[in-house]
């Protein structure tokens, strides 16, 4: 390679490093218009109420002591008619006839009262509300509008990062660029 050739790969290494070391700083941006952003969001809540309900509790009387009772008075009852091995089967049948009628002399005392008790009842309803999520942001700089989306309003200024750096290859739209 000749003392030329290198001389000027040399230079223009050197010139592209140089470009791209270009200066970046921070300035302000006029703010043009803030419009907030909204989100519909879920929110659920429980919704509570009392509400009072019937309720029945039986009261049974006595049956168990009837049923013994008739039981063995219908016994002895049953021994006092018959002989021999009729006098055990007509204890048997009065036995069992004796339980039954002090079974339902028994139930006799049977009633069902009513009362109301308080329930509480939950549900969870979903309501929604509209929250805010960003603020659509449009601002001019150098000339030129922008629009970004911020999680906070800025204000009347939006500080900016610029960075100047030369284009490298420029295209056929080259001239667009300039004023």
């Amino acid at each position: 390679m000749s003392k030329t050739a290198t001389a000027a790969a040399v230079s223009m290494a050197m010139a592209t490093s140089v470009a791209f070391a270009a200066p970046s700083f921070d300035d302000y941006a006029r703010v043009t218009q803030v419009t907030p952003e909204y989100q519909r969001v879920s929110v659920p809540r429980q919704e509570c109420y009392s509400e009072v309900v019937p309720e029945r509790q039986n009261h049974r009387g006595n049956s168990l002591a009837g049923t013994i009772i008739g039981g063995v008075a219908g016994g002895l009852l049953g021994a006092q008619v018959g002989g021999g091995n009729g006098r055990v089967a007509a204890s048997a049948t009065g036995a069992v006839i004796g339980a039954v009628v002090g079974d339902r002399l028994g139930s006799r005392g049977d009633r069902d009262e009513y009362y109301e008790r308080e329930v509480r009842r939950c549900r969870t309803v979903d309501t929604f509300e509209d929250r805010v999520s960003g603020y659509r942001v449009a601002y001019d700089y150098q000339g030129r509008s922008y629009v970004t989306v911020l999680p906070y309003d800025p204000g009347s200024r939006l500080p900016v990062h610029v960075d100047v750096a030369p284009i490298v290859n420029p295209g056929p739209d080259y001239d667009r660029w300039q004023r």
